[in-house]
């Protein structure tokens, strides 16, 4: 791919509830599997667990743990065509995961390969502590990830990160795709025209 003025900006991206919308498919999932009726929007708390009180923690973390269960997580609002955008216009975005490593393949395999082809496994960064990872921008919606981090800080919302306080922490929150894409453009336009302008003024 030709440079770009954005070539020299990386991007993480977590996976989970960012780019798809594993809460919601947990929660059904549960709801199916247990004939409960917990609404995955009402889900305000990291722990869901707090959420289905008589099932064991090893009945509600069981899904993860089955193939059949990611290819029932789907895509995420219009994050297929904004992360090939960004690729297109020459970012260097990577996806940015702490998941658990019995997941990895199965999420790759069921939903990075099958809606996002175009990020290749080299392109994708599994980690335990994303704050070691150098980078321009993060979207993420754990806060704790973006605490730290030598990046912009986009939380991601979500309701188990409502309660948090990103503003006095550094950080902005989106919603939704499309306000993430322009984010990213306004922050680095910003950058590359201050660049220009300390080094019109380095001359």
């Amino acid at each position: 791919m030709a440079k770009t003025k954005y070539s020299d900006f990386t991007i993480l991206v977590d996976i989970d509830d960012v780019i798809e919308n594993l809460c919601e498919a947990w929660i059904h999932w549960l709801n199916c599997e247990y004939l409960k009726n917990v609404n995955w929007e009402d889900v305000d708390d990291w722990d869901i667990a707090k959420f289905f009180p008589d099932l064991t923690r090893d009945q509600v973390f069981d899904p993860l743990h089955h193939d059949e269960f990611w290819r029932c997580v789907k895509p995420k609002g219009d994050a297929i065509h904004y992360l090939k955008l960004l690729i297109d216009e020459g970012f260097d975005v990577y996806l940015c995961t702490t998941t658990d490593y019995r997941n990895v393949k199965p999420k790759f395999v069921s939903i990075i390969m099958q809606y996002f082809p175009y990020i290749s496994w080299s392109k994708v960064i599994v980690t335990s502590k994303k704050q070691m990872i150098k980078a321009d921008f993060l979207v993420d919606d754990g806060p704790h990830n973006l605490e730290g981090g030598d990046y912009i800080k986009i939380l991601f919302d979500a309701g188990h990160n409502r309660k948090y306080d990103e503003a006095s922490n550094g950080m902005i929150r989106l919603k939704v795709w499309d306000q993430i894409y322009s984010y990213i453009h306004k922050k680095s336009d910003e950058i590359i025209s201050s660049n220009k302008n300390r080094g019109g003024l380095d001359g």
